[in-house]
């Protein structure tokens, strides 16, 4: 009878899973209703994929408590130790779902979406995550608050469990309707992806047609995406043919004939000029928070003022949306491939890249980083991309004024900056320093008594913070003998957020971007659009060195014939600007076509065109092939 079946434990563990699945969507939903155009059918379509997801994500978690059931005889499953034991599983699981709604919504409430590869690396770098969380959060009321309402919710599904108990059942029966439950999440595994869950060309809808939990284990699963099977292509020739003329530039040529060599010989007239250079990664510095920009809040005032003392590009697009993919863009000028970013990915060692072209002009490369620097594999990626690296490890503790989860503060990370420079300096060597900072980071706490923000009162603090941090540092450059032979660059990482209707809202993506040498470059405003891959060739160019390039980015300071293009992405979506039109792959050969305005970025979907689809493929095709065939490494 159903009234006494022990697999009246997996029915309560898909109630558990389907009711809090529901009120977690219900409630993303209510707070996604300004990014949503609701209608009926598109509600149904939420709920309906978004049970479906809620399902399969049961199947998995399903796996144990079905071997348990087929397996466990009836008498210990009956038995006085066996129930408690019982109990104490189910209160666990339903306090990690109320646990989950919490994480969840925190989650969407940051990044506006479910739980993605973003996610795995919260847990894999737990000591740097949990700390930021504590100072972020109140996690222990937290904590204690989903404990108490638990203790009111768990009598419920305790009484729907009694109902597994008492009733004696058959090995064979048992396996015959265990079996079926175990074949859910293998018919799952084999045809069942987050790709499903796209429900709408809103962006919002299909995060809520999903299931955080399944997507986190998504994530793990997929870090990499294959392209030629999951996007659209072309035939190889015909796309590599197509890059090779994209990255033609006046004065320069091919090394090769080949269409997968994309090696160009840069050549210019004049000495080189081995001026230093130090690279300032900026964390999430968008474009909406300077004045230069429209910002009305006064956040930035060095960076104001450095826009009229520098090369100040104004329609640069960052490559993604994380730190790593805007360092790999940075260092090895190459667009976004689909999955997590080269920087941590496996066979990450020995590319064509800033810092081996810096390496064999006789530089001193360092990457210098606030934290630890074994996060997001940056270390090891830049050890094997000719740099030395300096982490929190390497800061003494008299060059320590303030510490969060993340490394020392930004004052702290570029008065080292300086005496790294003193080191090289006194080395009679030129030096090239990647610098990445974090202070402009949840949970935004920076020292007291710097800006007019107190610490930890959010991202405005953190901004403004970061801009004081900046004009430290030039000020204290200019006391030093190297200042006058040293070029600085000014870039973000990624902009503070990407979440908008559509997958990849174009105007999310800009950020800023100032060369500022007062010796060497004069100052001016460029506002031709530009992407992250094109700052190394670009600086190279000013520099006026000469020599063999692998990079898919190119000099846009190189005569005004230079085709205008830029690329941003999502951990799926692959971007594509040219001109006012903006070409989204997607990982079911999808290719959707939109124009776009530069002032506010809004989009019209447009009919397909041929040559654009083209040149992207030339570009992300092109950089897939060549990546997997180790065509962008040093020979």
């Amino acid at each position: 009878m159903l009234s006494k079946n022990r697999y009246r434990s997996l029915y309560t563990l898909l109630l558990i899973v389907v009711i809090s699945s529901f009120l977690i969507r219900t409630i993303l939903l209510i707070k996604s209703l300004p990014n949503l155009d609701l209608t009926p059918f598109l509600l149904a379509k939420i709920y309906g994929v978004g049970l479906f997801f809620d399902c399969v994500t049961f199947s998995y978690a399903a796996v144990p408590f079905v071997l348990v059931t087929i397996l466990l005889p009836d008498k210990a499953f009956n038995s006085k130790w066996f129930r408690p034991l019982a109990y104490l599983v189910c209160f666990i699981l339903t306090y990690l779902m109320l646990f989950d709604a919490v994480a969840e919504y925190t989650f969407f409430d940051e990044f506006a979406t479910r739980f993605n590869f973003i996610a795995v690396d919260y847990i894999i770098y737990t000591s740097e995550v949990i700390r930021n969380i504590r100072e972020s959060y109140p996690v222990n009321w937290i904590l204690a608050a989903i404990f108490i309402l638990n203790i009111f919710i768990f009598p419920f599904v305790k009484k729907e469990l009694d109902h597994s108990f008492g009733a004696g059942s058959r090995i064979g029966k048992r396996l015959k309707t265990g079996l079926a439950f175990l074949a859910l999440p293998i018919l799952s595994f084999a045809f069942v992806d987050t790709s499903m869950s796209q429900v709408s060309p809103n962006n919002y809808a299909d995060e809520l047609a999903g299931n955080g939990i399944y997507n986190l284990f998504a994530a793990f699963r997929n870090n990499e995406l294959d392209f030629n099977k999951f996007y659209v292509t072309k035939d190889n020739k015909v796309v590599l043919a197509r890059l090779r003329g994209l990255l033609q530039e006046k004065n320069n040529h091919f090394a090769g004939s080949e269409n997968s060599d994309i090696s160009r010989v840069i050549e210019h007239n004049g000495s080189e000029k081995h001026c230093n250079v130090i690279v300032i990664v900026e964390e999430s510095m968008s474009a909406e928070y300077l004045t230069a920009f429209g910002n009305k809040k006064g956040l930035t005032p060095n960076l104001d003022r450095l826009a009229g003392e520098s090369l100040f590009f104004t329609h640069l697009y960052a490559t993604g949306t994380r730190t790593v993919r805007g360092l790999e863009a940075i260092t090895l000028g190459i667009p976004p491939l689909p999955g997590t970013s080269i920087v941590k990915r496996p066979n990450n060692e020995n590319f064509f890249s800033w810092g081996s072209v810096m390496k064999d002009k006789g530089y001193d490369n360092k990457f210098i980083y606030a934290g630890h620097g074994y996060f997001d594999n940056m270390n090891y990626f830049f050890a094997n991309n000719g740099f030395d690296t300096v982490d929190r490890l390497d800061f003494a503790n008299d060059e320590v004024t303030f510490t969060n989860a993340w490394g020392v503060c930004d004052e702290d990370l570029f008065n080292k900056v300086i005496k790294e420079a003193d080191k090289s300096y006194q080395q009679k060597k030129p030096f090239f320093s990647v610098v990445m900072t974090t202070s402009n980071h949840r949970p935004f706490t920076y020292p007291g008594g710097k800006i007019d923000i107190p610490s930890k009162a959010g991202r405005d603090g953190g901004v403004k913070y970061a801009d004081y941090a900046i004009g430290r540092l030039l000020a204290e450059a200019k006391k030093q003998p190297w200042f006058n032979d040293t070029v600085f660059v000014i870039v973000a990482d990624h902009c503070a957020g990407s979440a908008r209707k559509i997958a990849l809202p174009v105007k999310n993506y800009e950020i800023p971007l100032f060369i500022y040498a007062p010796a060497l470059v004069k100052p001016q405003r460029i506002d031709r659009m530009m992407s992250q891959i094109d700052i190394a060739p670009t600086v190279l160019g000013l520099l006026n060195f000469s020599y063999t390039t692998k990079f898919m980015g190119k000099d846009v300071l190189n005569g005004d014939d230079v085709p205008e293009r830029a690329f941003i992405s999502t951990y799926q979506k692959l971007g594509y600007i040219e001109g006012d039109k903006l070409l989204v792959l997607g990982p079911k050969r999808e290719a959707d076509f939109f124009s776009f305005t530069r002032e506010d970025g809004n989009t019209t979907s447009i009919k397909p065109q041929d040559g654009l689809l083209l040149d992207a493929l030339g570009y992300y095709q092109g950089a897939n092939y060549i990546y997997k065939n180790r065509l962008n490494r040093l020979q």
